[in-house]
């Protein structure tokens, strides 16, 4: 295919904002969805029709942007969804908003973008992944598995949710065609990163220092190569052996 399409949740900033400008500078069509528009360093901010704004907390109000994308491929081959945007609330002084502390409401929030919107979006361009025999991949957390100095509970649960909804797909959908993984990012230096978090977390990392965003990026990237083809149900964790 001379076209190749990913689209990606979260775009924005961060691992997402980096992994579409990796598509993209490797020629693929970068489609985005996020609550924000196109930032104005993005190279395809020229393609706003490649953008949709959405809030994915709002499960009505993606259920009918899913409609318009869908109608706006038109029947085209998607080789990739990559489900990356994700919430992890904080208390007012950014620390980490324990169980007591964290609302019902905000529980559903947190789930409706980190977990119920990735199923709602694999759905929707379920038949465009067949066409290309492509792959999803899940954004999860080293949080998923233990618990984090700095991601609360429901982050945490969402995330630890989302890894085993990756192995449920890989079995489901393995036979359509399509694969599906998740990666596990680390320590990553984003504009969400605190001097007190880097100090405390620093030295329980055996390469000494966070990752950086374009690291993830390049890890995505190498997942939806045809050299991964026969990877499935397999979350890769990206955090410099900090789980060793």
């Amino acid at each position: 295919m001379e076209d190749k399409i990913i689209i990606l949740t979260g775009g924005s900033r961060g691992i997402g904002h980096a992994t579409s400008k990796k598509f993209w500078d490797n020629g693929w069509t970068v489609i985005t969805c996020s609550r924000s528009s196109v930032a104005i360093e993005c190279p395809w901010r020229s393609q706003k029709h490649n953008h949709f704004k959405v809030d994915l907390e709002d499960t009505k109000s993606l259920d009918k942007v899913m409609i318009d994308l869908t109608d706006f491929l038109d029947g085209r081959p998607v080789k990739a969804l990559i489900n990356n945007a994700a919430v992890s609330p904080k208390s007012d002084d950014n620390s980490r908003l324990g169980f007591l502390e964290t609302p019902i409401d905000l529980w559903k929030e947190v789930f409706n973008v980190n977990f119920f919107a990735p199923i709602i979006i694999s759905k929707a361009v379920y038949q465009n992944l067949k066409l290309a025999q492509g792959m999803i991949i899940n954004i999860t957390s080293i949080a998923s598995d233990s618990v984090h100095q700095f991601a609360g509970p429901a982050y945490a649960t969402s995330k630890a949710a989302l890894k085993s909804l990756t192995r449920e797909m890989a079995s489901d959908l393995g036979q359509h065609g399509i694969r599906v993984n998740s990666i596990a990012p680390g320590e990553i230096e984003t504009s969400m990163v605190s001097e007190n978090s880097r100090k405390l977390l620093t030295n329980k990392i055996p390469m000494g220092r966070f990752g950086t965003p374009d690291e993830v990026a390049s890890v995505v990237h190498s997942m939806c190569s045809d050299s991964f083809s026969y990877l499935n149900g397999t979350e890769i964790q990206v955090n410099g052996g900090q789980t060793v």
